[in-house]
C-alpha cells in the first residue's frame, strides 16, 4: 500500500456540513497515511465539528474569502505535496492518487484538476463560458497551453506553495495561482475530473457577476504588472501615431503659409505626443522592475528542492 504521509490534503470551509465529512472520508481512503486540515472560515452551521468527527485536523480562519483562507494555509501548513480542494464533494478524491504519481512521475510543480461535467447542475452554462474566456485570456498573454485556469483542484509541491505571494481576497485566488506558476514556467499538468453537483442542501459561494468582475479586475491588474511594456508600449505607440496624424496638416499648412492656424490641434497633438512617449518609456522602466521582481520570485522558488520523481 502506498504511504501518502508527505501529503496535506487542505479544505477551505464555509458552511458545508452537508458535504465535509464525506469529502474528508473519501480522501483518508484513497490517500492512507495522508494529513487533512480543514479550515474554516467562520462557518455558522455544524461543519466544524462534523469535520472533527471524522478526523480532520480543524484550524480557523476568521477574515472571510477564500484568498485569505488560503493565504493562512499556505503560510501555517509545513509539507512536501499539497492537495488543495473544495469542502463541497464537487471534486472527486479518487483521482488524486493519479495526480499525485503524476507530479512525483514527470517532477512537476503542479497537477490541475481539469474539470468535465458530470451531468450535475454545477458547472453552469455561465460558469463554463466565463472560465473559456479568462483561461483563453491568460493562455494567449503567458503564451501557454491551459485549459481550466479556474479549476479549484490543485496538486502542488512544497516549492511551488512556498514560492507563492499570495495577494487574493476571494475567488481569484485560482487566478493568482494560475499566473504565478505560468510567470515562472513551472512544469505543470492537467488532469481529467469529474466536476459533480453540489449536496442538494447547500449553495454555491461563486457570485457569477460580481466574483467574474474580481476574476477579471485580477487579470488586468496583473497583465500591467507582468506585462508593462504591452500594455504601456502599445497605449503610447498609438498616442504617439494620433499625435503624428493630427500633427502633419498643421505642418503641412504652416509650410504652404507660413502660419499656424490650427493652434489648439497643434497643442493638443504636442501633448498627446508627448503623453505617448511618457508611457512608453514607463513600459520600459516597469519592464525592468517586473524582471527583477520575477527574478527574485524564481529565486525563492529555486531555493526549496524539487520533487522527488518516482522510480
Amino acid at each position: 500500500m502506498l504511504d501518502y504521509s508527505d501529503t496535506v490534503v487542505l479544505v477551505p470551509c464555509l458552511n458545508e456540513e452537508a458535504s465535509v465529512a464525506k469529502v474528508v472520508e473519501g480522501f483518508q481512503n484513497h490517500l492512507p497515511g495522508c494529513r487533512i486540515v480543514v479550515y474554516d472560515n467562520n462557518s455558522t452551521d455544524d461543519t466544524v465539528a462534523l469535520a472533527a468527527a471524522s478526523g480532520a485536523e480543524v484550524r480557523h480562519e476568521k477574515m472571510r474569502g477564500k484568498g485569505h483562507v488560503v493565504r493562512r494555509m499556505f503560510r501555517d501548513i509545513d509539507a512536501q505535496i499539497y492537495i488543495l480542494t473544495d469542502g463541497d464533494l464537487t471534486y472527486d478524491p479518487s483521482k488524486a492518487p493519479a495526480m499525485i504519481d503524476l507530479l512525483r512521475k514527470d517532477a512537476l510543480d503542479v497537477v490541475i484538476g481539469r474539470r468535465i461535467d458530470a451531468g450535475g447542475k454545477e458547472y453552469r452554462r455561465g460558469h463554463r463560458f466565463g472560465n473559456r474566456a479568462l483561461t483563453s485570456t491568460i493562455s494567449r498573454l503567458f503564451r501557454s497551453e491551459l485549459s481550466d485556469m479556474l479549476s479549484g483542484y490543485r496538486v502542488m509541491s512544497r516549492r511551488f506553495v512556498k514560492s507563492f505571494p499570495v495577494e487574493a481576497k476571494g475567488f481569484e485566488i485560482e487566478t493568482e495561482l494560475t499566473v504565478h506558476m505560468l510567470q515562472l514556467s513551472i512544469p505543470f499538468a492537467e488532469v481529467d475530473t469529474e466536476y459533480g453537483a453540489r449536496h442538494e442542501d447547500t449553495e454555491s459561494k461563486l457570485r457569477t457577476f460580481v466574483d467574474g468582475f474580481r476574476i477579471l479586475r485580477t487579470i488586468a491588474g496583473l497583465t500591467i504588472l507582468e506585462r508593462p511594456t504591452l500594455v504601456f508600449g502599445a497605449s503610447g505607440f498609438a498616442a504617439c501615431l494620433v499625435a503624428l496624424a493630427m500633427f502633419l496638416p498643421v505642418l503641412a499648412e504652416f509650410q504652404q503659409t507660413g502660419l499656424v492656424g490650427r493652434l489648439p490641434t497643434l497643442v493638443v497633438s504636442i501633448v498627446l505626443g508627448s503623453t505617448g512617449l511618457v508611457s512608453i518609456f514607463t513600459g520600459l522602466i516597469l519592464s525592468g522592475i517586473t524582471r527583477t521582481r520575477r527574478d527574485m520570485k524564481r529565486l525563492a522558488y529555486l531555493r526549496l528542492p524539487p520533487p522527488v520523481p518516482s522510480e
